[in-house]
This record gives C-alpha cells, structure tokens and sequence, in this order.
C-alpha cells in the first residue's frame, strides 16, 4: 500500500500557538498584568490627589501604591515587548523552515508553479506577518481590557461623564476603523507590486546570458521597473492615509477629551464629584481613546490572515508519494525506463534546457515532453544523451533521478521503482550537477560539502581536484575558506564547483545535466577521465551538446521531439548524417581548423 505523508494544514493562530504555548502565556499574563495596573492607576492616583486636598497628613502610602502601579505597568509593558519580539522571531523561523521544507519536498513543477519573485515574497516578509498573529493576538488582551476598563470606570466614578465620552466615541470609531481598512488595503497592494518586481528581476537574472547576448538589456530594466509607478502610487496613499487619519485625529481627540473634561468640571462644579474623580476621570478618557490600540490589533490579525492565506497553496503542497522502499543494497545503478512520458510542464530549474521563458525545452504549455521512452542503461556505464534544444533532454535527465515524476510509465534503479523509494534513502543514491548551478554555503568548501551528507575535508580536496577546481580555489585569498561573497567566479568555475559537489557525494547514479558546457577543451578532458574513473561502480547519465561527450560515452541516447530516435553507440549513429547535424556547429568549427572530425578523434583516443 502506498503511503503518502499528511498533507500540512493551513498556517492557523492555533497551530503556530502550540509552538511556544509558554511564552504566549507569560505575554498574555504580561499584558493582563499591564493593562490591569493601568486601569488601577487613575483610580490610586484620584484617591491620592483627594487625600492631599483635605489638608490631613501626607498619604504616604497612596503616593507609594502609585509609584509601585507606574513600576508594574512599566515592566509588564517592557516584559511583553521583549517576549513578544523574541517569540515571533521564533515562530517566524519556524514557519519559514516549515513552508520551505514543504517547498523542497514536493514535485518541483508543483513548487515552482508559483513564480519565483512571489515564492521569495512569501518565504520572507509573508511567513513574518503570518507569524505575528499568535503573538498579536496574545497581546490584544490590552486593548480590550484598557478602552473597556476606562469606559467602565469613567462609569463608577460619574454616569454623566462616561456618557460625555461615549457621544463622541462613535466618530473615534470610525476613523480607526476606516484607517485600518485603507491601510491594509494600501498595504497588500504594495505588497502585489513588490511581488511583480521581485519576480520579473529574478526572470532577467536567470536569463541574464540570453538578454546579454539580444542586447535587450535597457528594455529589460524597463520592464523590471515598470511597476515602481505603481509601487510610488501605492506608498504615497500609504502615507495620505496615515497623514489624513493623523489630522482628523489630531482635531477630535483633544476635543473629545475637551467635551470629558468640561462635563467633569461642570459636575466638580455642582459637587456631584470631588477633585480627585476628576483627575481620574480624566486619566481613564485618555485610556479610553486608546481604543485605537485595539483596532491596530485587529488590523494586524487581519494581515496575518491575508499572508496566512498566500502560504497554504505552499504548505498543502503534497510531498513526493513513495512505499518506504529502498536501493537495492550493494546496486551497480542499473536504470530503465518503462513507456515514460511526461505530458506537462516541469523540470529541474523552470526550463530544463537552458531556456531563459522558463518554458521547459522551449515547449509550449500542453505538449508531451516526453512520449514511450524505452530504454535500460546498464549499471556502471555511461549514457550522453543528445539532441536538438527542445528534445527533451533535460526533461529525461530530471525524471531519471526523480526531480520530476513521469506522467506514464515506470523508471527504475536496480530494479525498484524510483516512485517506491523514499526520497531519504534515495538521494544520497543519486548525484546532481547542473549548467548554472546554486551554490549553498557561506564558504567554497561548505558549498561543495554541501549534500545529503556533509562531506569531509579531504572528500572535498579530492573531489575539487577530480572536477579541477583545486587550481583556482588555491588562487582565492583564503583558498577553501574564501567566502563566496569575496569570490568572483566565472560560468565555467561555478560549474566546476557544482561537478566538485556531486563528485564529493559519490551514489549509484550521476547525473550531469549540460555540466560541461561552460568547461574549456583542456578542463574538459580532464573532468572527463575522472568520469570515466568512475566506470563500473557508477552510471553516469551526461546530457550533451559537445560532440566530444557524446563520442567518450558507452551509449548514446538521441532523442527528437520528446521522442527517442536512435540509441547504440556514436560510431554507429555517426553514420546518419541527420546525427551529425546535430553536431554541426562543432563538426564546421573542426573543418575550418583542418581537424580531424573530432568524433573520430574521439573514438580513437578511447
């Protein structure tokens, strides 16, 4: 039976509550202790003020229980801000190690159908507001309890004072409550616009060689910033909003406090109330107008429900399905495919070869990428599989080593289905290098440590000097310690350190994915004998623009239009010539040298 993990639920309050229940509820009771002491104040301080009035001895202690009320309401303010802050730090490295973990496991094609400057936006910012909302909602417990208790004590201490204030607290009312919703509004459309431009900045980057060779760079900066107008429109009613609420509120609040403090004195007049309710009276107005802490609050809740929405397409994101089976133990890293096709977009990294519109060999949505690919790669050996762009290449090579699962048909490594293997077990089985590799780390040796496994120093050294990094790396200022931020590295460098990871973290299966390309004719040769150092413990899928790989390989896979059009060894398919055309800037590039076709040169040397 096969066994899918539990699809995560949504990014709820509650769940991310259940995170650090014990430092909500020190916030909670922080801010029920703040608040309560706020609320005491008024009341201490009235009784105080009468006491002095009436001209006995000095109320020592009104005076102390004031000053110990300030004390209190201070630190539980402080004491909440503090876990507050450092408890929605945590939740928000939870939710992004949580919502990127979900990322990771899933199909990649169903990952990276959100675009990549949207899915950056929701790891970051979004995963912080989504977060704040346990926190916020902790700490809420204050602006319900101060604009309620102040009311309620504008109540004990004069009927007709309290209802002073409540004429005017409508119209506070609906100023917040207007402010609010302008300013979410504003907010998540600022939030769009940054999205846009993250996303198209990212397309330009991962096109950068393409736009650079078009010569559309000025109509690429262009097009990446043409949302900033819209960005400045939003920021600009951001800032009209805030500054029309501050003038409105600049002119009703003083006049609200105004309309209480004249009902106080015309009742202190009448001698309904005493000196002492009046400062009171007025303490509690200025606690009661902080009902606009209240509405921050349910703003705030209101935007962590709007980021928390844009994060649960990424965390019900379904994990790669599998039946807990494993390798064969001991494998030589035999690989067949059964009758596999791939009818929808996907791939590795948005377009499998190479192609800056992130379309998957050029294809457009909707045609089969792959269709009936039978074939059986013995263990040990090596397979260049070639082709024209937009054959399939990479698609093939991402669904040999399970970044991408086939629509139709079965592969299988030493037997097993890859769908049957769990992906733990797998991967270390199966080692990667791409054209444009990412490099993770903070140093060039953490990047090619980087793995399912971390590799050691002297696995590191020697894989380095397997993809011939280790000349270049000697010449950085720290040599394998240089960060990558103080080390400028060329196209054929970055992949060198890419071959240099995959070397380090040795498996079954090696899958090079046009990961010569950027390699000089020398470095080549060497990159390719450390290969071929590999034979019979390792099978090495190499996807091939070179004819020089395709001749060095065991086999050779010719694929056309998703199809496979010939397979067998490249002497042998050398003699179609539509094969040779598929080589034919390299072959003219030989001829005008005077060379020797360098496929038989290669075959020769071999």
């Amino acid at each position: 039976m096969r066994l899918n993990p539990r699809p995560a639920t949504a990014s709820g309050t509650r769940r991310l509550a259940r995170r650090h229940p014990a430092a909500l509820l020190a916030l909670f009771l922080c801010s029920t202790g703040g608040a309560l002491a706020a609320l005491a104040l008024p009341a201490a301080l009235g009784h105080t003020v009468d006491g002095l009035i009436d001209g006995g001895p000095v109320p020592w202690s009104g005076l102390l229980l004031c000053a110990v009320l300030t004390l209190a309401e201070t630190g539980f303010d402080a004491g909440a801000a503090v876990l507050g802050t450092s408890t929605t730090a945590r939740l928000t490295a939870h939710l992004r190690t949580r919502t990127t973990a979900r990322v990771l496991a899933a199909e990649p094609r169903d990952a990276l159908a959100v675009p990549t400057g949207d899915l950056t936006a929701r790891l970051t910012a979004r995963t912080a507001d989504a977060a704040a909302a346990p926190v916020t909602a902790a700490g809420a417990v204050a602006g319900v309890l101060l604009p309620l208790g102040a009311v309620t004590g504008l109540f004990l201490i004069d009927p007709w004072t309290a209802a002073a204030f409540l004429l005017g607290a409508p119209l506070l009312v609906a100023l917040l409550h207007t402010f609010t919703r302008r300013t979410a509004d504003a907010g998540a459309d600022y939030q769009r616009a940054q999205s846009v431009i993250a996303h198209r900045l990212t397309e330009a980057l991962d096109g950068a060689d393409t736009i650079r060779a078009a010569r559309t760079g000025a109509r690429e900066y262009r097009r990446i910033l043409e949302p900033l107008g819209a960005l400045a429109d939003h920021g600009r009613r951001t800032w009209t909003v805030y500054g029309r609420a501050a003038g409105q509120s600049a002119l009703l609040l003083p006049l609200l406090m105004l309309l209480v403090l004249a009902v106080g004195g015309l009742r202190l007049h009448a001698g309904a109330i005493g000196v002492g309710d009046l400062v009171a009276a007025s303490r509690y107005a200025a606690l009661a107008v902080g009902i606009g802490a209240l509405t921050g609050a349910l703003g705030a809740l209101a935007r962590s429900r709007a980021a928390a929405r844009t994060l649960d397409p990424l965390l019900t994101l379904a994990p790669l399905p599998h039946e807990g089976l494993g390798p064969l133990p001991g494998g030589p890293g035999h690989l067949e495919f059964r009758d596999v096709g791939v009818a929808q977009d996907g791939g590795p990294d948005g377009g499998p070869d190479g192609g800056p519109d992130g379309k998957p060999d050029g294809k457009p949505d909707g045609k089969p990428l792959l269709t009936e690919v039978h074939l059986t790669v013995p263990g040990g050996t090596s397979l260049a599989v070639v082709g024209r762009s937009g054959s399939g290449k990479s698609v093939f090579a991402a669904v040999a080593g399970r970044l991408l699962d086939p629509d139709t048909g079965t592969v299988l490594l030493d037997g097993v289905p890859l769908t049957a293997m769990d992906p733990a077990l797998l991967r270390p089985e199966i080692a990667y290098a791409f054209a444009r590799p990412a490099l993770p780390g903070t140093t060039v040796e953490d990047t090619i440590a980087f793995g399912p496994w971390t590799a050691d120093p002297e696995a590191v050294r020697a894989a380095a000097r397997a993809a011939r990094a280790d000349g270049f790396i000697g010449l950085l200022p720290y040599g394998y310690a240089t960060p990558l931020t103080d080390a400028p590295l060329s196209g054929g460098e970055r992949q060198r350190l890419g071959l240099a990871r995959a070397f380090a973290h040795p498996g079954r299966l090696l899958i090079l994915d046009d990961a010569l390309s950027g390699l000089d004719t020398v470095t080549e040769h060497h990159v390719r004998r450390a290969l071929d150092e590999r034979a019979g413990r390792c099978t090495r899928v190499i996807v091939a623009h070179r004819l020089s790989s395709a001749a060095r390989a065991d086999r050779v896979l010719w694929l056309e239009d998703g199809r496979v059009r010939a397979t067998g060894p490249h002497e042998e398919l050398w003699a179609d010539p539509e094969y040779r055309a598929v080589f034919r800037t390299e072959t003219a590039e030989a001829e005008e040298t005077g060379a020797v076709p360098p496929a038989r040169t290669e075959v020769e040397a071999r």
